[in-house]
Protein backbone atom coordinates (compact mmCIF):
# COMPACT_ATOMS: atom_id res chain seq x y z
CA UNK A 1 0.00 0.00 0.00
CA UNK A 2 1.63 3.65 -0.87
CA UNK A 3 2.05 5.56 2.24
CA UNK A 4 -0.38 8.25 2.45
CA UNK A 5 1.74 11.78 1.44
CA UNK A 6 2.34 14.63 3.71
CA UNK A 7 1.70 18.40 2.41
CA UNK A 8 5.20 19.78 3.26
CA UNK A 9 5.82 22.92 4.57
CA UNK A 10 8.96 24.69 4.20
CA UNK A 11 10.67 26.68 7.17
CA UNK A 12 13.26 29.40 6.03
CA UNK A 13 16.04 30.42 7.89
CA UNK A 14 16.97 32.89 6.00
CA UNK A 15 13.83 34.60 6.92
CA UNK A 16 12.51 32.55 9.94
CA UNK A 17 9.82 33.14 12.18
CA UNK A 18 8.90 31.81 15.23
CA UNK A 19 6.28 31.33 17.32
CA UNK A 20 5.94 33.89 20.23
CA UNK A 21 5.07 30.65 22.69
CA UNK A 22 7.47 28.72 21.75
CA UNK A 23 9.88 32.11 21.91
CA UNK A 24 9.31 32.23 25.24
CA UNK A 25 9.83 28.37 26.34
CA UNK A 26 12.88 28.39 24.19
CA UNK A 27 14.41 31.00 26.32
CA UNK A 28 13.64 29.53 29.35
CA UNK A 29 14.41 26.42 28.63
CA UNK A 30 18.12 27.47 27.33
CA UNK A 31 18.58 30.13 30.25
CA UNK A 32 18.05 27.53 33.13
CA UNK A 33 19.73 24.81 30.87
CA UNK A 34 23.36 27.42 31.20
CA UNK A 35 22.55 28.48 34.61
CA UNK A 36 22.96 24.72 35.96
CA UNK A 37 25.55 23.80 33.58
CA UNK A 38 29.16 23.61 33.66
CA UNK A 39 32.60 23.28 31.67
CA UNK A 40 31.98 21.88 27.54
CA UNK A 41 28.49 21.48 28.02
CA UNK A 42 28.15 25.07 29.05
CA UNK A 43 30.16 26.10 26.22
CA UNK A 44 28.40 24.01 23.70
CA UNK A 45 25.41 26.03 24.94
CA UNK A 46 26.53 29.42 24.82
CA UNK A 47 28.78 28.94 21.80
CA UNK A 48 27.61 26.23 19.23
CA UNK A 49 24.08 25.45 19.96
CA UNK A 50 22.91 27.53 17.50
CA UNK A 51 20.08 27.93 14.25
CA UNK A 52 19.71 24.03 13.50
CA UNK A 53 19.10 23.21 16.99
CA UNK A 54 16.49 25.72 17.67
CA UNK A 55 14.65 24.31 14.36
CA UNK A 56 14.89 21.22 15.96
CA UNK A 57 13.45 22.25 19.29
CA UNK A 58 10.56 23.99 16.92
CA UNK A 59 9.34 21.02 14.94
CA UNK A 60 9.75 19.12 18.27
CA UNK A 61 7.11 21.71 19.97
CA UNK A 62 5.17 21.89 16.77
CA UNK A 63 4.45 18.06 17.26
CA UNK A 64 4.69 17.64 21.10
CA UNK A 65 3.12 21.18 21.75
CA UNK A 66 5.41 21.90 25.02
CA UNK A 67 9.82 21.53 25.57
CA UNK A 68 8.95 20.14 28.71
CA UNK A 69 11.43 17.36 29.60
CA UNK A 70 13.77 18.66 26.93
CA UNK A 71 17.59 19.24 27.66
CA UNK A 72 19.57 20.65 25.54
CA UNK A 73 23.48 19.56 24.78
CA UNK A 74 22.82 17.08 26.92
CA UNK A 75 25.92 15.41 28.37
CA UNK A 76 25.93 11.33 28.76
CA UNK A 77 28.59 9.02 29.83
CA UNK A 78 29.52 5.94 27.12
CA UNK A 79 29.60 2.14 27.91
CA UNK A 80 33.14 3.07 27.30
CA UNK A 81 33.58 5.97 30.05
CA UNK A 82 33.56 8.62 27.37
CA UNK A 83 31.62 12.05 27.32
CA UNK A 84 29.05 12.20 24.55
CA UNK A 85 27.18 14.82 23.89
CA UNK A 86 23.50 14.94 22.20
CA UNK A 87 22.03 18.14 20.54
CA UNK A 88 18.42 16.85 22.93
CA UNK A 89 17.60 14.35 25.15
CA UNK A 90 14.24 13.70 26.11
CA UNK A 91 13.43 12.35 30.00
CA UNK A 92 10.34 12.37 30.85
CA UNK A 93 10.95 9.87 33.66
CA UNK A 94 14.01 7.38 34.96
CA UNK A 95 12.34 4.94 32.39
CA UNK A 96 12.85 6.73 29.27
CA UNK A 97 15.70 8.19 26.97
CA UNK A 98 15.25 9.69 23.88
CA UNK A 99 18.12 11.06 21.99
CA UNK A 100 16.96 14.06 18.89
CA UNK A 101 20.27 15.18 16.87
CA UNK A 102 20.10 17.20 13.52
CA UNK A 103 22.52 16.49 10.95
CA UNK A 104 23.53 19.85 8.57
CA UNK A 105 25.26 18.70 4.97
CA UNK A 106 28.24 21.10 5.47
CA UNK A 107 31.84 21.57 5.74
CA UNK A 108 31.64 19.59 9.28
CA UNK A 109 30.33 16.25 7.31
CA UNK A 110 31.95 17.03 4.06
CA UNK A 111 35.74 17.65 5.10
CA UNK A 112 35.02 15.27 8.03
CA UNK A 113 37.96 12.48 9.12
CA UNK A 114 38.08 8.84 8.47
CA UNK A 115 38.64 8.90 12.02
CA UNK A 116 35.92 11.11 13.24
CA UNK A 117 33.69 9.43 11.15
CA UNK A 118 34.20 5.94 12.80
CA UNK A 119 34.18 7.27 16.26
CA UNK A 120 30.79 8.97 15.14
CA UNK A 121 29.57 5.61 13.91
CA UNK A 122 31.08 3.84 17.16
CA UNK A 123 29.27 6.73 19.40
CA UNK A 124 26.13 5.91 17.92
CA UNK A 125 26.44 2.19 18.42
CA UNK A 126 27.19 2.74 22.36
CA UNK A 127 24.39 4.64 22.37
CA UNK A 128 21.48 2.25 20.86
CA UNK A 129 23.45 -0.42 23.45
CA UNK A 130 22.74 1.27 26.40
CA UNK A 131 19.28 1.30 25.39
CA UNK A 132 19.00 5.18 24.24
CA UNK A 133 16.43 5.63 21.42
CA UNK A 134 17.41 7.90 19.12
CA UNK A 135 16.00 10.08 16.28
CA UNK A 136 18.59 11.66 13.75
CA UNK A 137 17.42 14.64 11.33
CA UNK A 138 19.29 16.00 8.72
CA UNK A 139 18.97 20.34 8.77
CA UNK A 140 17.61 20.10 4.89
CA UNK A 141 14.79 17.40 6.30
CA UNK A 142 13.60 20.14 9.39
CA UNK A 143 13.59 23.08 6.68
CA UNK A 144 12.11 21.32 3.90
CA UNK A 145 9.86 18.44 5.16
CA UNK A 146 8.92 19.94 8.38
CA UNK A 147 5.32 17.85 8.40
CA UNK A 148 7.23 14.53 7.95
CA UNK A 149 9.67 15.03 10.46
CA UNK A 150 7.12 16.02 13.04
CA UNK A 151 5.29 12.82 11.94
CA UNK A 152 8.56 10.92 12.70
CA UNK A 153 8.28 12.39 16.07
CA UNK A 154 5.28 11.61 16.31
CA UNK A 155 5.29 7.54 14.93
CA UNK A 156 8.12 7.29 17.66
CA UNK A 157 6.38 8.09 20.84
CA UNK A 158 3.37 6.33 19.44
CA UNK A 159 5.76 3.47 19.11
CA UNK A 160 8.03 3.71 21.98
CA UNK A 161 4.98 4.82 24.55
CA UNK A 162 5.44 8.19 26.65
CA UNK A 163 7.02 7.24 30.30
CA UNK A 164 4.57 9.59 32.79
CA UNK A 165 3.96 9.13 36.01
CA UNK A 166 7.46 8.22 37.50
CA UNK A 167 8.57 11.22 40.23
CA UNK A 168 11.55 13.43 38.44
CA UNK A 169 14.49 13.32 40.30
CA UNK A 170 17.66 15.42 39.33
CA UNK A 171 20.72 12.78 38.00
CA UNK A 172 24.07 14.11 37.20
CA UNK A 173 26.12 12.67 34.48
CA UNK A 174 27.59 9.61 37.09
CA UNK A 175 24.27 8.81 38.76
CA UNK A 176 23.09 8.46 35.34
CA UNK A 177 26.24 6.10 34.24
CA UNK A 178 25.72 4.47 37.07
CA UNK A 179 22.02 3.74 37.07
CA UNK A 180 22.13 2.92 33.63
CA UNK A 181 24.52 0.18 34.50
CA UNK A 182 22.58 -1.02 37.25
CA UNK A 183 19.64 -1.37 35.14
CA UNK A 184 21.28 -3.14 32.70
CA UNK A 185 24.10 -5.42 34.19
CA UNK A 186 23.92 -9.00 35.05
CA UNK A 187 25.19 -8.30 38.42
CA UNK A 188 22.40 -8.07 41.14
CA UNK A 189 25.19 -6.15 43.90
CA UNK A 190 27.20 -3.83 42.74
CA UNK A 191 30.63 -2.95 44.74
CA UNK A 192 31.85 0.53 44.08
CA UNK A 193 35.64 -1.63 42.71
CA UNK A 194 32.95 -2.99 40.12
CA UNK A 195 31.57 -0.22 39.07
CA UNK A 196 35.02 2.07 39.06
CA UNK A 197 36.27 -0.60 36.42
CA UNK A 198 33.19 -1.05 34.20
CA UNK A 199 33.00 3.04 34.23
CA UNK A 200 36.53 3.77 34.21
CA UNK A 201 36.66 5.78 36.75
CA UNK A 202 38.08 6.02 40.01
CA UNK A 203 36.72 3.80 43.07
CA UNK A 204 36.02 6.81 45.31
CA UNK A 205 34.24 8.71 43.07
CA UNK A 206 32.21 5.32 42.27
CA UNK A 207 31.37 5.00 45.77
CA UNK A 208 30.45 8.64 46.11
CA UNK A 209 28.03 8.63 43.59
CA UNK A 210 26.56 5.36 44.48
CA UNK A 211 25.61 7.18 47.88
CA UNK A 212 24.10 9.76 46.60
CA UNK A 213 22.10 7.61 44.35
CA UNK A 214 20.77 5.50 47.75
CA UNK A 215 20.29 8.89 49.67
CA UNK A 216 17.61 9.39 46.35
CA UNK A 217 16.25 6.23 46.57
CA UNK A 218 17.42 4.59 43.53
CA UNK A 219 19.81 1.94 45.17
CA UNK A 220 19.73 0.46 48.49
CA UNK A 221 22.88 -0.17 50.67
CA UNK A 222 23.70 -3.82 51.55
CA UNK A 223 24.91 -3.68 55.09
CA UNK A 224 27.37 -6.56 57.08
CA UNK A 225 26.72 -6.91 60.67
CA UNK A 226 29.44 -4.53 61.87
CA UNK A 227 27.51 -1.23 59.92
CA UNK A 228 29.37 -1.51 56.76
CA UNK A 229 28.13 -0.81 53.44
CA UNK A 230 29.74 -3.70 51.40
CA UNK A 231 27.36 -3.22 47.97
CA UNK A 232 24.10 -1.75 46.65
CA UNK A 233 21.71 -3.20 44.59
CA UNK A 234 18.58 -1.56 42.70
CA UNK A 235 15.42 -0.78 44.64
CA UNK A 236 13.54 -2.48 42.15
CA UNK A 237 14.68 -3.42 39.25
CA UNK A 238 11.26 -4.15 37.52
CA UNK A 239 10.26 -0.44 38.94
CA UNK A 240 12.97 1.08 36.47
CA UNK A 241 12.24 -1.25 33.46
CA UNK A 242 8.41 -0.37 33.23
CA UNK A 243 7.80 -1.13 29.60
CA UNK A 244 10.91 -1.62 28.05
Amino acid sequence: MEARRVKERRLDDRDFKFDPAFEREYRQMMAEAIKSSRGERKRRLQEEHGIAEKILAYVWWLAMGSLKHLHPEYEIIDLRGGTRFADYAYLPSRTFGLLLEVDGFGPHWREISRWKFDDNEERQNLLLIDEWKLLRFSYDGLNEKTARCQQTILMAMARWGRAVGVEQVELNVYERAILHYAMTADELKLTAKLVALKLQINRRTALQYMDSLANKGLLTPIVSQSGRKMAYELVSKKQFLGRR
